[in-house]
């Protein structure tokens, strides 16, 4: 939704977006779309809680004591991922992506390794997401200094972001997180709906308890 709003609200048929694709297609949009980073490195390297490895991993005991890689450069998300940042930057984009599970119920913590086409500042790079990400309800860009943690998303559908500069290597790491339940599956399911009915963008996604 933050990307086809204007589709959506038109559209009879919706692919919703899988969970890591949300996580990292977000983080990295706006340096895409506005050319600050180029297509010769993008490496996402991904942390899910177990919920989101299917019913037999969560019905695995050892799983919720473990953490390991799995599906590295083969996951069926990858194609998603590359697709759309494709057309955001108007390039072949191909994408080095590890999925990993962590011992915790929920929740998707993704960094993410981009290369700068120039030097640019943290401060720049934050000013960017929040004009890209104005009018976008669920994505909240952290502060300079500041970075997304699990436990912040959890049973919310929101996107947190924020950004890390490393000009000595000319590298920008831009780290999300999503409650991989709700904003990478059921909430972005119901935003979509909500868009698609014209009713308001929150219902049914914004907690009273907060």
């Amino acid at each position: 939704p933050e990307l086809y709003k204007s589709k959506i609200k038109k559209a009879k048929l919706i692919a919703n977006p899988g969970c890591y694709p949300t996580s990292i297609v977000l983080g990295c949009a706006p340096l895409f779309a506005e050319g600050i980073v180029g297509a010769d490195l993008v490496i996402a390297d991904s942390k899910s809680g177990y919920s989101g490895a299917g019913r037999q991993f969560v019905l695995d005991d050892k799983s919720k004591i473990n953490f390991k890689a799995y599906a590295v450069g083969v996951h069926r998300h990858t194609p998603e991922i590359e697709q759309e940042l494709s057309k955001l930057a108007k390039d072949n984009i191909t994408v080095l992506f590890t999925p990993h599970l962590i011992p915790v119920e929920r929740g998707i913590l993704a960094t993410i390794y981009l290369s700068a086409k120039e030097d640019i500042s943290v401060e720049e790079v934050v000013e960017k997401f929040k004009s890209f990400y104005k009018e976008q309800l669920f994505v909240r860009v952290l502060a300079c200094g500041q970075l997304p943690e699990i436990k912040n998303v959890v049973y919310t559908n929101y996107c947190d972001i924020g950004v890390v500069v490393d000009n000595r290597n000319k590298r920008i790491v831009v780290i999300t997180a999503i409650d991989n339940l709700i904003k990478g599956a059921s909430g972005q399911a119901v935003h979509n709906m909500n868009l698609m009915y014209g009713f308001d963008e929150t219902i049914g996604l914004i907690s009273k308890k907060k």
